[in-house]
Parts: structure tokens; C-alpha cells; sequence
């Protein structure tokens, strides 16, 4: 994938620590997840955060969702109905879990992977890398509202649970829609909240409670897992969601509820 933009963007090995965020440290006074500095997205203070609890990030994933994530990016790619040889861009690509699922179930497709974490993306490299995946995945660290892409140059593009953590989601889907082809396929994954009334109350129980506590023993980072129920509760619903994703430039936008809806996949068109 070319970058028309190479001059400003520039292609870093992500354990250099080199990009465009500069890691920040915890600000003072750690949120406890409810007053309004815990929804602080400035990016800087986001990619920090991401960069502190990345060495125990794919564990808690596992751990938190009982195993249940691979199952929901798998789906997301299964979704997508890529032919061979595709190309896409896995948007806030974290550790690279879904580029890494969408090489491996796509035959021939190249993934670039964008995130503003040095931290996490050095862990995905290493996945990569012992996967043997290089050759069809490269991971850039850049910022989700200016991919490092050239327009219309993508089949599809992917995001896993990290359009909440974006402080301006409706313009990186906007920049998603400026890097797909005309009809270019997009799927992003974001915690719900289920609508069943026994599950909804144990689930907002575990998520508000148990998980936060978790989440601070294991990754000994005080306001991480204070943060994901908080910026969960701030995500507008299902309706509201696909609306702003029409809203710039998507077609056939549909919601797709997985594990009772503590999980949505939303799956759009370019166009």
C-alpha cells in the first residue's frame, strides 16, 4: 500500500519508538473510571495508557472474555466476504490479533496495521513475526483520523474495539472511507450493552465491577479497566452508531449482535 504521505507520515519499526504520539504517563490522580477525566481521549494520554498495559493486554483479552474475542474476529472477517488477494487496512490494530485472523483466513491479502501505541504494536510485531506473517502484514504506527494510506486503495477495512477510544470517531470512519475502493467493505467490533434483562444486569454487574478489578491485579495499571466500562457506557447505541456511519459515506450498514449483544459487528459498504 503506497503513502502518498511518506514525507509526513513516516514508516517506523514500532519498537523504535519512533511516530507520531509520544507515549505520556498516567496523569495525576488516576480516574477511578467515573468522573469525566476517566473519557479523556486526548490521544497522547490514550496511546500512554495502551502503551503501560500492552505486555498483559492479550492475556486480560482472553482472560475477560473467557476466550470469546478470537471467535468474535474471526466473524468479522468471515463477514467481510473477501475475495483472494485483497487488500486491508486494520484500523487501531492494537496487537495485530485481526490483521493476524484476516491473513490467515483471506488467501493472499495484505494487511497494513495502524495504531498509535509503540508498546503494543512491538508485541504484534513479535506475533508476526513468529507466525511467519510478514510478508503479507505490515504494521505502521500513525493516527486513525490520517492513515498512512493512499486514497481509494483498499478492498476493506477492519477495527476492532477501538472506534470508542478514537476522541473523533466520525472523522476516522471518514478516513476510512477516503482509503476504501468504491464498494470497499468495512467491519468494526465494539462492545455493546445486552438488551435481555437477566443477562444485561449480571453482565453491567462483571463489567462494572469485576472486570475493573481484574484488570488493575493483572495489569497493576490503576485506571485502564476503570476506562473500558466508562468509554463502553459513552458509546452511542447500535441505531445510533449506524446512522453516523452512513453518515459518511457508507451503504447497506447493518448491526450484528454476537454473545447476546455484549459484542456488535457492524458491517458497511462504500458508497
Amino acid at each position: 500500500m503506497s503513502d502518498p504521505g511518506a514525507n509526513e507520515r513516516e514508516r517506523v519499526s514500532p519498537a523504535s519508538g519512533a511516530g507520531r504520539w509520544t507515549p505520556a504517563s498516567e496523569p495525576e490522580g488516576e480516574s477511578d473510571g467515573r468522573s469525566p477525566s476517566a473519557l479523556d481521549k486526548t490521544p497522547s494520554r490514550i496511546a500512554g495508557m495502551f502503551d503501560r498495559i500492552a505486555p498483559r493486554y492479550d492475556l486480560l483479552n482472553a482472560v475477560l472474555s473467557a476466550g470469546l474475542d478470537r471467535r468474535w474476529r474471526n466473524r468479522a472477517v468471515d463477514e467481510l466476504a473477501l475475495a483472494r488477494n485483497t487488500r486491508v487496512v486494520d484500523v487501531c490494530t492494537g496487537t495485530a490479533d485481526l490483521a493476524i485472523a484476516t491473513v490467515r483466513r483471506v488467501p493472499g491479502a495484505t494487511v497494513l496495521g495502524v495504531d498509535f501505541s509503540g508498546a503494543m504494536l512491538g508485541i504484534g510485531l513479535d506475533k508476526v513475526t513468529k507466525a511467519g506473517l510478514r510478508s503479507g502484514l505490515r504494521l505502521v504506527r500513525g493516527d486513525a483520523t490520517r492513515l498512512p494510506v493512499a486514497t481509494a486503495s483498499c478492498d476493506a477495512a477492519t477495527i476492532a474495539f477501538g472506534i470508542r477510544n478514537v476522541a473523533e470517531p466520525a472523522a476516522a470512519i471518514a478516513e476510512v472511507a477516503r482509503v476504501l475502493r468504491p464498494r470497499g467493505r468495512l467491519a468494526i467490533l465494539e462492545f455493546g450493552q445486552p438488551v435481555i434483562p437477566g443477562i444485561r444486569t449480571l453482565y453491567l454487574w462483571y463489567f462494572r465491577y469485576l472486570l475493573p478489578a481484574i484488570g488493575r491485579l493483572v495489569s497493576k495499571h490503576n485506571s485502564a479497566y476503570s476506562y473500558l466500562p466508562a468509554s463502553v457506557q459513552a458509546f452511542p447505541p447500535p441505531q445510533e452508531f449506524m446512522k453516523l456511519i452512513e453518515s459518511r459515506g457508507f451503504s447497506h450498514v447493518r448491526a450484528v449482535p454476537l454473545t447476546f449483544g455484549i459484542v456488535y459487528l457492524y458491517i458497511a459498504e462504500k458508497g
